[in-house]
Protein backbone atom coordinates (compact mmCIF):
# COMPACT_ATOMS: atom_id res chain seq x y z
CA UNK A 1 0.00 0.00 0.00
CA UNK A 2 1.09 3.34 -0.94
CA UNK A 3 0.24 6.65 0.35
CA UNK A 4 0.15 10.03 -1.51
CA UNK A 5 3.70 11.03 -1.07
CA UNK A 6 4.75 7.76 -2.21
CA UNK A 7 6.01 6.26 0.60
CA UNK A 8 4.98 2.31 1.39
CA UNK A 9 2.44 2.04 4.60
CA UNK A 10 2.50 -0.55 6.64
CA UNK A 11 -1.43 -2.27 7.69
CA UNK A 12 0.36 -3.25 10.53
CA UNK A 13 0.65 0.18 11.94
CA UNK A 14 -3.13 0.52 11.53
CA UNK A 15 -4.43 -2.25 13.71
CA UNK A 16 -4.43 -3.68 16.90
CA UNK A 17 -3.17 -6.81 17.80
CA UNK A 18 -6.98 -8.50 17.87
CA UNK A 19 -6.89 -6.96 14.28
CA UNK A 20 -9.54 -3.96 15.14
CA UNK A 21 -8.44 -0.77 13.77
CA UNK A 22 -6.39 1.63 15.59
CA UNK A 23 -8.26 5.21 16.05
CA UNK A 24 -6.42 8.09 16.21
CA UNK A 25 -8.39 9.29 19.45
CA UNK A 26 -6.80 6.19 21.32
CA UNK A 27 -2.90 6.42 19.93
CA UNK A 28 -0.50 7.42 22.71
CA UNK A 29 0.63 10.73 22.33
CA UNK A 30 3.82 11.09 20.22
CA UNK A 31 6.96 10.61 21.83
CA UNK A 32 8.32 13.99 21.24
CA UNK A 33 5.13 15.74 22.76
CA UNK A 34 5.46 13.43 25.96
CA UNK A 35 8.92 14.84 26.31
CA UNK A 36 7.99 18.43 25.80
CA UNK A 37 5.61 17.87 28.81
CA UNK A 38 8.13 16.06 31.00
CA UNK A 39 10.95 19.33 29.91
CA UNK A 40 8.17 21.29 30.83
CA UNK A 41 7.19 20.03 33.77
CA UNK A 42 11.28 19.66 35.13
CA UNK A 43 11.48 23.50 33.85
CA UNK A 44 8.74 24.96 36.21
CA UNK A 45 10.03 22.41 39.43
CA UNK A 46 13.11 23.92 38.77
CA UNK A 47 11.98 27.57 38.50
CA UNK A 48 11.05 27.63 42.07
CA UNK A 49 14.85 26.96 43.16
CA UNK A 50 16.34 30.12 42.62
CA UNK A 51 13.81 32.16 43.54
CA UNK A 52 13.74 30.49 46.92
CA UNK A 53 17.27 30.87 47.54
CA UNK A 54 16.92 34.58 46.65
CA UNK A 55 13.47 34.87 48.93
CA UNK A 56 15.51 33.56 51.82
CA UNK A 57 18.13 35.99 51.27
CA UNK A 58 15.62 38.64 51.34
CA UNK A 59 13.93 36.94 54.33
CA UNK A 60 16.80 37.00 56.63
CA UNK A 61 17.69 40.88 55.44
CA UNK A 62 14.31 41.67 56.66
CA UNK A 63 13.53 39.83 59.49
CA UNK A 64 17.39 39.12 60.51
CA UNK A 65 15.99 35.30 61.86
CA UNK A 66 17.57 32.63 60.03
CA UNK A 67 15.02 30.07 60.86
CA UNK A 68 12.69 31.81 58.30
CA UNK A 69 15.24 31.82 55.93
CA UNK A 70 16.82 27.78 57.23
CA UNK A 71 13.40 26.80 56.26
CA UNK A 72 12.77 28.15 53.35
CA UNK A 73 16.31 26.51 52.25
CA UNK A 74 15.15 23.23 53.45
CA UNK A 75 12.15 23.18 51.41
CA UNK A 76 13.76 24.22 48.01
CA UNK A 77 16.38 21.29 49.11
CA UNK A 78 14.23 18.68 47.28
CA UNK A 79 12.93 20.37 44.54
CA UNK A 80 15.63 19.01 42.20
CA UNK A 81 15.22 15.37 43.38
CA UNK A 82 10.96 15.62 43.05
CA UNK A 83 12.49 17.36 39.55
CA UNK A 84 14.15 14.94 38.09
CA UNK A 85 11.13 11.91 39.64
CA UNK A 86 8.58 13.98 37.94
CA UNK A 87 9.96 14.20 34.60
CA UNK A 88 11.28 11.09 33.90
CA UNK A 89 7.93 9.56 35.07
CA UNK A 90 5.87 7.61 31.82
CA UNK A 91 2.52 8.59 31.29
CA UNK A 92 -0.26 6.09 33.49
CA UNK A 93 -0.73 3.11 32.39
CA UNK A 94 -3.99 2.21 30.50
CA UNK A 95 -6.35 -0.06 31.52
CA UNK A 96 -6.60 -1.94 27.91
CA UNK A 97 -3.04 -1.85 27.93
CA UNK A 98 -1.06 -5.40 28.22
CA UNK A 99 0.31 -6.31 31.04
CA UNK A 100 3.97 -8.40 30.29
CA UNK A 101 4.39 -9.85 34.05
CA UNK A 102 4.90 -13.84 33.24
CA UNK A 103 5.44 -15.62 36.71
CA UNK A 104 6.26 -18.68 35.23
CA UNK A 105 9.57 -17.05 33.85
CA UNK A 106 10.31 -15.12 37.41
CA UNK A 107 13.88 -15.26 38.42
CA UNK A 108 13.73 -15.84 42.63
CA UNK A 109 15.29 -12.42 44.41
CA UNK A 110 17.60 -15.01 46.36
CA UNK A 111 18.25 -17.94 43.93
CA UNK A 112 19.22 -21.28 45.66
CA UNK A 113 20.86 -24.19 43.90
CA UNK A 114 19.12 -27.45 43.97
CA UNK A 115 19.68 -30.26 47.05
CA UNK A 116 18.78 -33.30 45.60
CA UNK A 117 20.60 -35.23 49.02
CA UNK A 118 18.39 -33.16 51.22
CA UNK A 119 15.14 -33.32 49.56
CA UNK A 120 15.29 -36.76 48.51
CA UNK A 121 14.16 -39.49 50.93
CA UNK A 122 16.99 -41.63 51.84
CA UNK A 123 16.00 -45.20 52.59
CA UNK A 124 18.41 -47.10 55.07
CA UNK A 125 18.76 -50.09 55.02
CA UNK A 126 16.47 -52.04 58.08
CA UNK A 127 18.71 -52.59 61.02
CA UNK A 128 18.29 -55.77 63.14
CA UNK A 129 15.81 -56.15 65.52
CA UNK A 130 18.32 -58.84 67.79
CA UNK A 131 19.47 -56.88 70.66
CA UNK A 132 22.03 -60.33 71.79
CA UNK A 133 24.68 -59.48 69.68
CA UNK A 134 28.26 -58.35 70.23
CA UNK A 135 29.24 -55.35 70.93
CA UNK A 136 25.91 -54.56 73.00
CA UNK A 137 25.61 -52.94 76.60
CA UNK A 138 23.34 -54.53 78.12
CA UNK A 139 21.19 -52.08 80.65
Amino acid sequence: MWNSEGMKQSRELSFDDEGRPVLITRAAPAYEEQHRQRVRKYLTLMSFRIPALILAAIAYGIWHNGLISLAILVVSIPLPWMAVLIANDRPPRRRDEPRRYAAEHRIPLFPTAERPALEARIVRPSQPEDRGQAGDVPS
